[in-house]
């Protein structure tokens, strides 16, 4: 869900029975067999899933899935709401998507809207006449939701969780990697000269003449370098310990005057005293560059930030422009989504919760939340019992884990903190407008993270996003309203299958609370490592045996190659304590249910991770990809958990049913 956190999914293929026999027996007798294993205990993943399987062929490129299906579904059900709103809207949050909506698919009136929805920023930035100008106009741009020279946004403090500060990061760049800009191996040359092609039609686009466009392309891309030079690479920028040092915002100013970084909090609407700024040779240089670089330099490259920023949302040459080098050689699309799916995109990036607000108030009923928020409570009682009864965790440890899972906050369908919906009318007269009207709206409330007392506002996905997921930082599980339907949460389906599919995906997430990373915040929100190193050591002994096993198992899809094992050792850890977890909660609500009745719990995991991927998409999963193939998130817990041999008849040494010495065990 950005971000979705997608659950992971995976290739089937077809049915196969095993059948041993004794190649050594004496000729002239009957050689001795082991009866052939069911299908349900040789592969349990194809035996449920072979009608879905049937029914979804590999695809050419991409990949189709269970749960991919589920998220197409709930942007058509978007697409639906939006319609209604923009026919019969009811009240004014309705009018204003539904307005929203209408001005992006007036593909007409976008297109005689042209440059329009941008003339005020461009008039802005050519009003630029001295340094002085510079920093007030990247302050505008960034409270109207478009970034320039960096990034400034509302994060945790990792110093005192129940807050969110102002992060001053890098930032400013058009491509995505800083380390594009000074490469000189020739895959990176090709594509700086796409780019440079590209930043010209941006820069005709707003208003430089031709015979200036070479000269603005070249000083633009000089900026943008100075600014590579200076930023942390990829992997340091994703990592939030090297971009955490705060600061007070008195010193801010005496440290970078030309940037005037006291005045561009004002302009944001930030009055707290703290902000992060962990660059400060990066933002030292950028202090030099507004007095160093002349004006006009920073009038093309401003230009052309905005027109990049907008070009998804304005006429079809900035559109085209765009897709041609963003599209087909950032994102590696071949065709543009229709119109419908760029107009709602558009609106998820600018006015995402507002659409996740009725969304919930259409999708969500008042009993799918309780029966949700039911089956979460039991498998986190079930997950405390699991702690106190743990034979590897030390008793300091359980100690913590107990508080920590007794002080777990439960988020479902929307956030428990409202935004403010106070927005300029839109109309629907631009789509470009609306945007720059939502986005700067948008902006505002994230601004309104930052202070005391408001880190519970965040979530990082939207509540039209399929997803559960657990905020480390906050302590906190959450569940979306579009997560709570089929396969994830069959809401007339019996227990069984709640706890199998939904119970454990939650299971799963609350493992997260108490496992390695989760070990690293206590109960009160504190960072500080509360395992021992027993604890850790014991941890370190499971995950090799869990990478030991879904190493042995071939990645579907991929002649000869096996499962990464330790790649996914993570994810694998979580599905099989989330399996143990809610198998151990559905049968403290069940304890007479009959095997027949049972195994609807078996049957909903495995309904989660049917997948049909094409050989790329295989390729890429099979060295990129943090979860295991659907086939092995099936099986893999299955085959530890006696349970299921027990409701299936499988004997151990079956595929299906790892002997007792060699099943791993996380919370049983």
């Amino acid at each position: 869900m950005p971000n979705l956190r997608p659950l992971a999914i995976a290739l089937g293929l077809g049915l196969a029975s095993l059948v041993i026999t004794d190649a050594s027996a004496a000729p002239k007798k009957k050689a001795a067999r082991t009866p052939a294993a069911s299908a349900q205990c040789t592969d349990f993943y194809d035996a449920t899933n072979a009608g879905w399987l049937k029914a979804n062929p590999v695809p050419q490129t991409g990949a189709t899935t269970a749960l991919g299906q589920l998220a197409d579904r709930t942007r058509l059900q978007q697409r639906e709401l939006l319609d209604a709103a923009m026919k019969s809207p009811q009240g004014n949050t309705q009018k204003l998507l539904g307005d929203f909506w209408a001005s992006g698919l007036d593909e007409a009136a976008v297109e005689a809207d042209g440059s329009n929805p941008i003339a005020p920023l461009l008039t802005r930035i050519n009003a630029i006449k001295k340094a002085k100008d510079v920093p007030a106009s990247i302050a505008a741009l960034h409270q109207v939701g478009i970034p320039v020279a960096f990034n400034f946004a509302p994060d945790v403090d990792l110093k005192a969780l129940d807050r969110h500060i102002g992060y001053f990061m890098q930032g400013g760049m058009g491509l995505p990697d800083p380390a594009f800009y000074t490469r000189t191996d020739a895959d990176t040359v090709a594509l700086m000269g796409r780019y440079r092609n590209y930043v010209k039609q941006i820069l005709a686009l707003t208003g430089t003449p031709a015979a200036k466009l070479d000269a603005e392309a070249q000083s633009v891309i000089a900026l943008e370098t100075e600014l590579a030079r200076n930023a942390q690479s990829l992997a340091g920028i994703n990592n939030p310990f090297n971009n955490y040092a705060p600061i007070s915002t008195k010193d801010l100013n005496s440290r970078y005057k030309n940037l005037q970084l006291d005045a561009f909090l004002k302009v944001q609407g930030v009055n707290d005293d703290l902000v992060s700024l962990a660059d400060p040779n990066l933002f030292k240089a950028l202090d030099g560059m507004v007095t160093r670089i002349k004006p006009d330099q920073w009038k093309a490259y401003l230009r052309w930030r905005v027109g990049d920023a907008m070009a998804p949302y304005l006429s079809k040459a900035y559109r085209d422009a765009e897709f041609e080098f963003r599209g087909r050689v950032i994102r590696g699309e071949t065709l543009a989504p229709a119109r419908w799916e760029q107009v709602l995109n558009a609106i998820n990036v600018a006015a995402g919760p507002m659409v996740g607000r009725e969304y919930a108030a259409r999708h969500l009923s008042a009993e799918d939340r309780r029966q949700a928020a039911w089956i979460v409570d039991k498998v986190r009682e079930v997950q405390i019992d699991a702690v106190k009864n743990s034979s590897w965790l030390s008793a300091e440890a359980k100690s913590e884990a107990q508080a920590k899972l007794a002080a777990l906050k439960i988020e479902i369908g929307t956030p428990l903190r409202d935004l403010d919906y106070t927005v300029q009318p839109m109309g629907r007269g631009s789509f470009g407008g609306n945007m720059l009207i939502a986005s700067t709206w948008r902006h505002r409330e994230e601004m309104k993270r930052i202070g005391k007392g408001n880190a519970d506002r965040r979530w990082d996905v939207l509540p039209q996003q399929p997803s559960l997921a657990y905020d480390i930082a906050q302590n906190r599980l959450i569940v979306t309203a579009a997560a709570l339907q089929g396969p994830v949460f069959n809401a007339k389906a019996d227990a069984a299958d709640k706890f199998g599919s939904f119970g454990a995906l939650v299971a799963h997430e609350l493992n997260r609370a108490v496992d390695a990373k989760g070990a690293l915040v206590d109960a009160k929100g504190e960072l500080r490592s509360w395992w021992t190193p027993a604890d850790k050591t014991a941890w370190t002994l499971l995950g090799s045996r869990v990478a030991a096993q879904y190493s042995a198992y071939d990645f579907p899809g991929v002649k000869g190659a096996k499962v990464n094992g330790a790649l996914t050792q993570e994810e694998n850890l979580a599905d099989i304590a989330g399996v143990e977890l809610a198998w151990a909660a559905y049968l403290a609500q069940e304890p007479k249910a009959k095997p027949a009745q049972q195994q609807g719990f078996f049957r909903a995991w495995a309904a989660l991770w049917p997948q049909q991927l094409s050989p790329n998409e295989a390729a890429q999963r099979l060295t990129g990809d943090i979860r295991a193939p659907g086939r092995w998130r099936t099986n893999g817990p299955l085959s530890n958990l006696p349970a299921f041999g027990a409701t299936f008849t499988c004997k151990p040494g079956q595929p299906m049913q790892r002997v007792d010495n060699d099943q791993i065990k996380i919370w049983r």
